[in-house]
């Protein structure tokens, strides 16, 4: 194993730790939050696999990008379950429950839902496009599924030991993430450089603000379930786009693409949050001064 797969494999076990950490804090009736609230699931569902993936479509070809860019980007539209979501969530003010129930649900539509995306949108381009149920359930069940549900079994049948373990295992998700990405881009620095002005950053960067719209726009009156719908809406899962990608076009490279998103990703979140955070503090105090009144 070379040190490129064992970033690669950092990477992927630190997500697995972060989404575990979620399962630690998880209850069933934050699952079933979404399944209570039926308006606020079919916009939370329309925003994800229906407007997003048409945007897509419809707008790519507008811009000169090269074959593989495009590939990614369409992956990504067709790639739900944020991996890393509920905790970004809770820095924004959006319910921690909502971003839990949301990530399960579309880990689970989107075994059916992605095969079904796939064989619309070869209709459209005219060229053979697949996926199998079955892989794509290996890797959202692998990556989201078994790690929460082993989090809220032992949350459920051990809760001394969830509490006991809580921290440290946040703690190791909090520092090797960061750590894998740093390590990540450093040995691709030159790969991820070279699309750096060709358009793919701006594609990229329209690709995430558009997600940011679409999920803020459908989260309905609720500012948290804007802020939740939002960020999910914006972040899709690599590991997913990644396997469709190379799945249909196995003689590409996509890997410095989608850590290109990524990064994208995680920088124009800042600004939506902080955004959100002023919104959240100011409703707060027009709260406490109508309060004094």
């Amino acid at each position: 194993m070379d040190l490129k797969q064992i970033v690669l494999l950092a990477l992927q076990v630190s997500i697995l730790i972060t989404v575990f950490g979620f399962g630690l804090n998880a209850t069933t009736a934050d699952l079933l939050y979404l399944l209570r609230r039926p308006g606020l699931l079919a916009r939370s569902l329309l925003a994800m696999f229906v407007i997003v993936p048409i945007l897509v479509v419809a707008v790519v070809p507008i811009f000169n990008l090269t074959r593989a860019v495009e590939v990614v980007i369409v992956a990504l539209s067709l790639s739900p379950v944020p991996p890393l979501l509920p905790r970004k969530e809770d820095k924004g003010s959006g319910p921690s429950a909502y971003g839990l129930g949301l990530m399960v649900i579309l880990a689970v539509a989107s075994i059916v839902l992605i095969p079904l995306e796939l064989e619309l949108l070869q209709r459209y381009v005219g060229r053979e496009l697949s996926m199998a149920p079955s892989a794509i359930a290996g890797v959202v069940v692998k990556a989201v599924v078994l790690p929460i549900l082993a989090g809220m079994l032992i949350r459920a049948f051990a809760p001394a030991v969830a509490a006991r373990i809580e921290k440290p295992v946040v703690l190791i998700g909090n520092i090797l993430l960061p750590l894998a990405v740093v390590a990540l881009l450093a040995g691709t620095y030159s790969a991820i450089w070279a699309l750096v002005g060709d358009g793919t950053v701006m594609a990229l960067t329209i690709f995430t603000v558009a997600g940011l719209a679409v999920g803020h726009v459908l989260g309905g009156p609720d500012p948290e379930h804007a802020t939740v719908l939002a960020l999910s809406t914006a972040c899709r899962h690599p590991a997913i786009a990644f396997a469709i990608a190379t799945a249909n076009f196995p003689d590409r490279s996509f890997g410095p693409l989608i850590l290109m998103y990524v990064l994208v990703n995680a920088i124009l979140g800042i600004p939506y949050l902080a955004w959100r955070r002023r919104r959240r503090a100011g409703g707060t105090r027009i709260e406490a001064a109508n309060g004094r009144r």
